[in-house]
Order: C-alpha cells, then structure tokens, then sequence
C-alpha cells in the first residue's frame, strides 16, 4: 500500500500526540512534516520521534503534504482551510468551528473535489446524528458541565465579568444556539460546532454550558428528537494526560479517523 504524506500545522499537546501516533501506529501513513508558529515546539516534537519528519513552513507543509493536519487553533485553521483549497490538499480540521463560522468553504471543497475530515472529538451520537437527518429532526440539544478551571480565558466569562473562583455551586452560565457559544467560547465548545455540522445547523442546535465547581471532568449530554423517535446520550471524559482543556476522547476520535481515512472497511454511519 502506497503509504499518504502527512503534514501536522500544530505541534502542541494534540498536534505531538497525533504525530507520534502516526509516526508508530499508522501503517499506510507517513508524517512528512510539521511545523508550529513556535518552531522550538516543532524541533523538540522532531526529536521525539522515531521517523524525524522534515520542519517547515507552513506554505510548504502544505505543498508537500497529500494530508494536512490541523492541530493549532480556530483562528489558525481559518487560514489553513483557505490555503488547502486552493492548493486541492485533503485535510483533517481539529478546530470544527472555523468551519461553523465559514459553512461557504463546504460547497468551496466539494466544486474542488478534495476531503475534508472533522473527527468527532468529545461527544457520543455522531453517527445517529447523520443517520438521523436522512429524515426529519426537531431538536438537537447540547449540555455541557465543565470544572471551572476548563472555562478560564474564555471571552464569554470576560465580557460578562464572571468570577469563576465565586461559584461555589452548579450554575448554568450560558443557554443559546450553537453559532453563540462557539463565538462565546471558542476554545471550549467545539462539540457544538460538530454537532451543528452533522445535524440541523448552527442556529437550530440549542446549547447550555454549566460551571460545576465540584466536577473535574467534562461531561456533554446529547438530545436529539424527529422522526425517528428520541435518543440520548451521555459523555463523561477525562482529560488529555498532556492538556487538561482537552478531553482525551478527542484525541482518540482523531486517531481513529486517521486510521479510517485509508481503509477501505468502514464500520458504521
């Protein structure tokens, strides 16, 4: 099998810990390259892996990459989309609410004929989420509970002038639609942004963010209504051994779908 060329923009804690999965675990894949706006966080990444993969900027990442891996932030992704369409790369998106926020660069990718893979990152449902919408949806409904340190540096808490350290008990703090709480939190909530991307859209996609003081974990709840009757579901995730603001699913979910993105078995929606 003809191995893909995979370059990773991103070399913090997920960008290091898809790097060094694909470096050891992905058979029909290899890391190419890497880069990072911080290029000491690349050289030290490079260092740790078995295959060192070329450091580079990022036009040339791009460039020299069948696969392009975004591992940086909301904003950075933004610019790396653009880039990967006119250049007709194929990309996997960590940051999905660059996409919510642009759902013009969707039909921008299909006229191109390239892939762009969004994994599911922290939330269970995904797949009955699509199933679902072949039919008629009515609701899709997101709680999330968060500790209060996973909410800190948010704008939302900022512009609201939120003391964090004076909730002493569970407080809803934000009750909206999805295209708000990715704006509100752009760093927290990237569930919301996927679930509005499978189902019924940012607008209709209704979101509650709990601060839960006596929680040290995230947990999403999932709602969905229609046609097909009712499901629920409910996701208790422990964090990132390497960053405490990222859900260890997430990084799974990445994983997974790095695996799935060359076989040619699928199982599921």
């Amino acid at each position: 099998m003809v191995k893909i060329k995979a370059g990773i923009i991103g070399c913090g804690a997920i960008g290091s810990e898809l790097a060094k999965f694909i470096d050891t675990q992905v058979a029909h894949m290899e890391l190419a390259a890497i880069c990072d706006a911080v290029p000491q966080k690349a050289k030290e990444l490079a260092d740790n892996l078995v295959k060192r993969p070329a450091i580079i900027d990022m036009d040339r990442l791009i460039d020299g990459s069948e696969l392009v891996i975004e591992a940086a932030s909301k904003d950075a992704a933004k610019e790396i989309i653009r880039k990967c369409c006119d250049k007709s790369r194929n990309m996997l998106v960590m940051s999905a609410g660059a996409v919510l926020e642009d759902q013009s660069i969707l039909d921008h990718i299909r006229k191109k004929g390239i892939h762009l893979y969004l994994p599911s990152g922290a939330i269970a449902g995904l797949d009955a989420l699509k199933a679902a919408r072949a039919g008629e949806i009515s609701s899709v409904t997101l709680t999330t509970r968060k500790p209060l340190k996973a909410l800190e540096g948010a704008p939302f808490i900022a512009q609201n002038k939120i003391k964090l350290e004076d909730i002493k008990e569970e407080t809803l703090i934000f009750e909206g639609s999805a295209a708000e709480a990715v704006s509100a939190f752009p760093a927290n909530i990237n569930v919301a942004a996927l679930l509005s991307l499978a189902g019924i859209g940012p607008k209709k996609t209704r979101v509650r963010i709990f601060a839960s003081p006596q929680l040290e974990i995230n947990m999403h709840e999932i709602e969905v209504a229609g046609e097909f009757g009712k499901f629920t579901t409910r996701t208790e995730n422990l964090p990132s051994p390497h960053n405490p603001k990222t859900s260890y699913l997430a990084v799974l979910s990445a994983m997974a779908m790095l695996r799935q993105i060359a076989d040619t078995v699928r199982v599921g929606t």
